[in-house]
């Protein structure tokens, strides 16, 4: 199934303000628990219907062993259910999902290999649990209560540990025939290029991610390049220690060096959002995870090079890029609403 849109009462896709306003209706009663699981951390939240977070909890992601991943997963929602009267639970997972959200395909950075994921957490936890691709939910999220409310068509993007990706279509996010749609960051962009956690070679996320970035920067530091001083002396001379956050934060500083290297992971970013522009053509492209917080440093060079590269350009409409409004809390909080949304509509149908 189509993960499902809201119901009647949240306002239809057409131009409102930036920041959301209240939700009427039955989507705004009861709490929903959302877990945002990725390469490197496990966030729940207890979220509220107009897509406010009560209580927040964050563990680190238990290296990729599946079991443990479970455990955590169990563990905080035991740890806020016994504060909060929870009635739904939402998880987003990186990885691919069959249509019906019930098994993990394959997850590259997790060990997730054809995990019956959401009838393990049921099993575990007693409860229906709704699972969905991370970016989807932070995707979702962003439609409802973010920087694309009011949008019929838009694009997420998340800038992590890869890049996840969520289309939103007139109210409902678009998963294809398989439920594998939105894996953009696994288009091919550099044939042979840097290897994939995929498999693949040349994926965008190997040029685009927080992951590239502290890659570009440790490379620099190998080389013994004098461009990496300052990013040496950011970590105590430790160059394995520069990270895609280091760089990050450096270049919102003034580092020349970081302010460098978030421009070419820019220039990467704008040339695969022209691809996108060119399939899917959407009316906004929304930039979020944790590379987002660069800012201007990274849009302003993405936004470049992607009229740059856009298929008739100059005789079309460009869409918006923007960053995100969420932050780093947009997966739990998509989750979370998707499951409410999903606990309405199923006790609407036995009524």
């Amino acid at each position: 199934m189509q993960l499902p849109p809201p119901d009647s009462a949240v306002p239809a896709p057409n131009p409102a303000p930036a920041l959301a306003a209240p939700v009427s209706g039955p989507n705004r009663g009861g709490l929903a628990l959302g877990i945002d699981i990725g390469g490197t951390k496990v966030a729940a939240g207890v979220v509220d219907g107009n897509g406010a977070i009560l209580a927040q909890l964050r563990r680190d992601t238990p290296g990729r062993d599946a079991r443990a991943v479970e455990a955590v997963i169990v563990e905080l929602v035991n740890e806020l259910d016994a504060k909060y009267h929870v009635e739904s639970i939402g998880i987003g997972a990186a990885g691919w999902m069959d249509l019906d959200g019930s098994t993990v395909v394959f997850s590259p950075h997790l060990a997730w290999r054809e995990e019956p994921l959401r009838q393990t957490l049921e099993a575990m936890l007693g409860r229906p649990v709704l699972v969905t691709n991370d970016a989807d939910a932070a995707g979702w999220a962003e439609w409802r209560f973010g920087a694309g409310r009011g949008q019929n068509r838009l694009v997420m993007l998340t800038l992590g540990t890869g890049i996840g990706g969520a289309l939103v279509m007139d109210g409902r996010v678009e998963r294809g025939s398989f439920g594998m749609a939105g894996e953009f960051g696994h288009q091919i962009i550099m044939p042979g290029g840097h290897r994939c956690e995929c498999g693949n070679r040349g994926c965008w996320e190997q040029y685009a991610s927080g992951n590239a970035l502290g890659r570009e920067g440790r490379e620099l530091a190998k080389k013994h390049s004098p461009m990496a001083a300052g990013l040496l002396g950011a970590v105590n001379g430790r160059g394995k220690d520069i990270t895609g956050t280091v760089v990050t934060e450096l270049a919102l500083q003034g580092e020349a060096t970081a302010k460098e290297l978030v421009a070419e992971v820019g220039e990467w970013l704008g040339l695969g959002i022209a691809n996108l522009a060119a399939a899917l053509d959407p009316a906004l492209f929304i930039i979020g995870g944790g590379l987002s917080t660069a800012g201007e440093l990274l849009l302003e060079p993405a936004r470049r090079a992607y009229a740059r590269n856009l298929t008739g350009r100059g005789y079309r409409k460009e869409a918006h890029i923007t960053v995100a409004q969420l932050g780093p809390a947009a997966g739990l909080i998509g989750a979370a609403d998707l499951a409410r949304v999903r606990a309405h509509k199923e006790r609407d149908a036995s009524a």
